[in-house]
């Protein structure tokens, strides 16, 4: 899909322009004939944005991994709602993500969608609104970004695609305020494991504009050990660390995808380039 008449998103600075590369990624996803997330509301919302998506040059290999990791972050949201039916989600780097329309959480379920604040007021024009639904225009780097969530409820924080364009200071804050703040709940996330100062540059020289995009803002090189954020907060514990590699959806991915997908799972180091985290506390 190239540029359209719809909303002018020239004003987003680079850092949340990566936003609208996850939406297309998952737009995608939906055009095909087996989709893993299957998020038709993607499409829909990538047509009403003039913005050069086509230019991105997004690989299928790109939207099979956006796609899989928002559908098991999707699923763990929606087992820690059904477990507490009293709970508040937050997602953390929301971008448009129409994440409350796919997992349909228990009415009494409050869902707040952080992000900066250009990408907030787009995601505000361009998803319907609801009731339970909150968006919040903030950085997770500013010290109370928290302020307007409920404290006192079982929560659930989510994040995709997020922690790679931030500092390892700003993660660490983050995580530290996570318990600070709420009295209960887990942390969620997509992570890639260690990325050597070799592939980041690959990824920076990368021909496609979705690459070289996104390479120009990675901010933390991560980390091989999941253990390593319970040292930045003791009061966290992880309870899991699942690879994308090992989910029965890679079944839905092309064939040299598939292939591939599953011979790096085999493998420690390639099991966790690609794997979501999640932590109680």
């Amino acid at each position: 899909m190239g540029r359209n008449t719809g909303i002018d998103v020239s004003s987003l600075s680079p850092l949340e322009q990566t936003a609208l590369l996850t939406e297309y990624a998952r737009a995608l996803d939906s055009r095909w004939a087996r989709p893993i997330l299957g998020d038709a509301l993607a499409d829909r919302v990538v047509g009403m944005i003039d913005y050069d998506f086509a230019g991105l040059g997004v690989t299928a290999s790109v939207v099979c991994q956006s796609a899989l990791r928002a559908k098991m972050l999707d699923d763990r949201v929606r087992a820690f709602t059904a477990e507490h039916p009293d709970a508040v989600v937050v997602d953390l780097g929301a971008g448009v993500d129409s994440g409350p329309l796919r997992v349909k959480p228990p009415a009494t379920v409050d869902w707040y969608s952080l992000d900066l604040p250009g990408v907030i007021a787009l995601r505000d024009r361009v998803l319907p609104p609801s009731k339970h639904a909150h968006s919040v225009a903030a950085s997770v780097a500013d010290h109370d970004w928290p302020a307007t969530i409920p404290t006192d409820r079982p929560t659930i924080l989510i994040a995709d695609g997020l922690f790679a364009f931030l500092t390892e200071s700003v993660i660490v804050g983050v995580f530290r305020r996570i318990s600070e703040y709420f009295e209960s709940g887990e942390i969620a996330f997509n992570d890639y494991g260690r990325i050597g100062w070799f592939s980041r540059l690959a990824v920076k020289l990368a021909p496609q504009k979705m690459f070289s995009s996104v390479g120009n803002q990675w901010g933390y090189a991560g980390f091989k050990d999941a253990r390593v954020p319970e040292t930045w907060n003791p009061r966290l514990t992880l309870v899991e660390a699942a690879s994308l590699a090992h989910a029965p959806e890679v079944e839905l991915f092309p064939k040299w995808i598939r292939v591939a997908t599953k011979a790096s799972g085999k493998f420690e180091a390639g099991a966790r380039k690609a794997r979501i985290l999640r932590y109680r506390f």
